[in-house]
């Protein structure tokens, strides 16, 4: 199967082929039939499968045509890396059409994204700047035909589900939605089933990471866990690599730490100015920075087919998340690894996550001469003075 079997506009078909793009994954080539006919949609799928041109060329297709000038298609996104995504994409998609986009989210002036909502055919937010806009009534929905609710899980995640109601309040009644997530906890559940109506559900490879990712365990104390990291990194043939920390202030002091030790870092962390967020992540994404150190949060807008490794220096704190985080490697068909440091008090996380994964992660004795007796993982860590 390729694209044309979709018959999408030929304008569209065209920036279909000027992006190189063949042949259609599997959660396009399931969803966009339905998106095309005018079905509400739930999407299953992990990041990493292909579901913004899911979304996103159907749109185009739909748009390409009629009056143009208008928000006809909002697409509400967790992140404004994950929104400047999506719009780099439809700019992408859509660069032999007239469509326009427009991204807005916060951290950014607000006067220039007011002048491009005027002319957005599309517009791409984050949930608070977006209610900004609402209550300025520099933004127009009345005659939105399509909403997209992104990640809509890790909008759960950062509280951002009283906002998507508050936003509804303001969309009409009649459209259609389609609503996109890599898992479908209980408030996600109920939130789909007050706006979807009759929704073709579509579930794309959203149980575990895929089989092309290796998964390691490393036990190791807390106060040990940036020699281990060193020490993995001077003996592992990495090409690009994400490494994980469980705040802001870690990812901040962790990227220092790996730039003094002389290698090409960075981090992505949100008490950065949204230019210096952009800064890093373009930088990682085009082989400046050979590693990059993120939080939960500001990864979300991270797609880079070629990550070699993503290392969990602080474990995830559900194992929804550690799928999430070790998608970012092993995509595209390329083969990853995905080494995780646990301490003594990860026991029941890492129990949840091999109670998801089917079967236990390999546990491996960390290499060097590190000195720590490891009570949960039985076996002594000897201590190396860097």
């Amino acid at each position: 199967m390729n694209f044309e079997a979709f018959n999408f506009h030929s304008l569209v078909a065209a920036g279909i082929a000027a992006a190189g793009y063949e042949n259609p994954t599997p959660i396009q080539a399931r969803v966009i039939p339905h998106i095309v006919n005018g079905c509400d949609v739930m999407g299953l799928a992990q990041t990493g499968t292909g579901k913004t041109a899911a979304f996103v060329l159907p749109i185009l297709h739909r748009l390409v045509e009629g009056k143009q000038g208008a928000t006809r298609a909002l697409i509400i996104a967790p992140t404004r890396e994950l929104a400047e995504q999506i719009h780099q994409t439809i700019e992408i998609l859509g660069r032999r059409t007239r469509v326009r986009s427009a991204a807005i989210y916060g951290g950014v002036g607000i006067q220039p994204q007011i002048h491009r909502l005027k002319r957005a055919d599309i517009v791409v937010a984050c949930p608070g700047r977006l209610l900004d806009h609402i209550r300025r009534r520099s933004i127009d929905l009345s005659q939105l035909e399509t909403l997209v609710l992104d990640e809509a899980d890790h909008m759960l995640d950062m509280g951002f589900i009283p906002d998507i109601r508050q936003i509804l309040k303001y969309v009409p009644v009649k459209r259609q939605t389609l609503v996109f997530s890599a898992t479908m906890p209980p408030e996600i559940r109920r939130l789909t089933g007050s706006i979807l109506i009759d929704p073709a559900i579509v579930q794309v490879g959203v149980t575990a990471p895929a089989d092309t990712v290796r998964h390691a365990f490393y036990p190791v104390a807390q106060h040990l866990k940036t020699a281990l990291l060193l020490t993995l990194l001077e003996n592992t043939d990495t090409k690009s690599v994400l490494v994980f920390t469980r705040t802001k202030y870690r990812a901040k002091s962790l990227g220092k730490k790996l730039s003094t030790a002389g290698y090409e870092s960075a981090s992505l962390q949100g008490n950065l100015s949204q230019s210096r967020r952009q800064a890093s992540l373009d930088g990682f994404r085009d082989g400046k920075f050979k590693i990059l150190v993120a939080t939960d949060i500001a990864a979300r807008g991270i797609d880079v087919t070629r990550i070699s490794h993503v290392i969990n220096y602080d474990i995830p704190s559900t194992p929804d998340a550690y799928i999430h985080r070790i998608g970012r490697t092993g995509r595209a068909t390329r083969s990853g690894e995905a080494f995780t440091f646990v301490t003594d008090e990860d026991r029941k996380m890492v129990h949840a996550i091999n109670r998801v994964m089917g079967s236990k992660i390999e546990q491996r004795t960390p290499p060097g001469n590190f000195c720590q007796v490891n009570k949960t993982y039985g076996y002594h860590i000897k201590n190396k003075h860097r």
